[in-house]
């Protein structure tokens, strides 16, 4: 199997209009526990994602393309999210080949990459009631999925899904909404939510391609 350079560039823009969507409904999870601007700035990173893979150019790598979302990202003004997600395309470039294409394996390891960048940053892990409850077992799940990139993608969006709903079961241990404690048991992470419509859009993005 081969991932090419347009199919990460469609699963990418279809991971971002799958967040983009639920912007209205992340604000709401996020004003009962913080600031109420998560939905907010997930569309501003987002669409700088977005931006990024539109004006990329055609001479340039997977890796290339990673790390120009990452600076893109770094660059708004926002809350938590903006660095955590800036650090997540940092592992996804530093694990991701120096060319147009890549093996199942290079897929597989350049996810693995962002996830394990992030975890050195956050040290949130599952449980916590955070983004890593839904990013770890979506790349878990990628990485022992069998079949092509489609049978990936569909079982890491699956996951992240599962794994975003139950962090309604947990009391936040990060961000602002820590200081709810069990109060916050019953809603689920805005930033896990966040996570899980961006694999939901990497599935999305990747049918438009076939």
């Amino acid at each position: 199997m081969t991932v090419t350079l347009r199919q990460m560039k469609q699963m990418l823009l279809g991971g971002a209009d799958c967040v983009i969507s639920a912007r209205d409904e992340l604000t709401d999870i996020d004003s009962r526990f913080g600031d109420a601007d998560h939905g907010i700035t997930m569309e501003k990173i987002m669409t700088a994602l977005k931006n990024a893979v539109r004006s990329f150019g055609e001479d340039g790598t997977i890796k290339d393309l990673m790390s120009g979302i990452s600076m893109a990202v770094m660059t708004i003004n926002g809350g938590s999210a903006v660095p955590l997600w800036t650090t997540l395309f940092d592992g996804l470039a530093e694990g991701a080949p120096d060319r147009i294409e890549m093996s199942e394996e290079e897929f597989r390891s350049m996810f693995r990459s962002g996830y394990e960048t992030l975890f050195e940053i956050s040290r949130a892990k599952k449980g916590d009631k955070t983004m890593m409850d839904a990013l770890e077992p979506a790349v878990d799940a990628l990485c022992a999925a069998a079949g092509g990139l489609a049978d990936m993608i569909k079982a890491s969006a699956g996951a992240a899904e599962a794994g975003a709903r139950e962090t309604a079961n947990f009391a936040a241990r990060f961000g602002r909404a820590k200081n709810y404690g069990e109060r916050s048991i019953g809603t689920p992470d805005a930033g896990a939510m966040s996570m899980r419509y961006f694999f939901q859009g990497l599935l999305e993005g990747l049918k438009k391609d076939q």
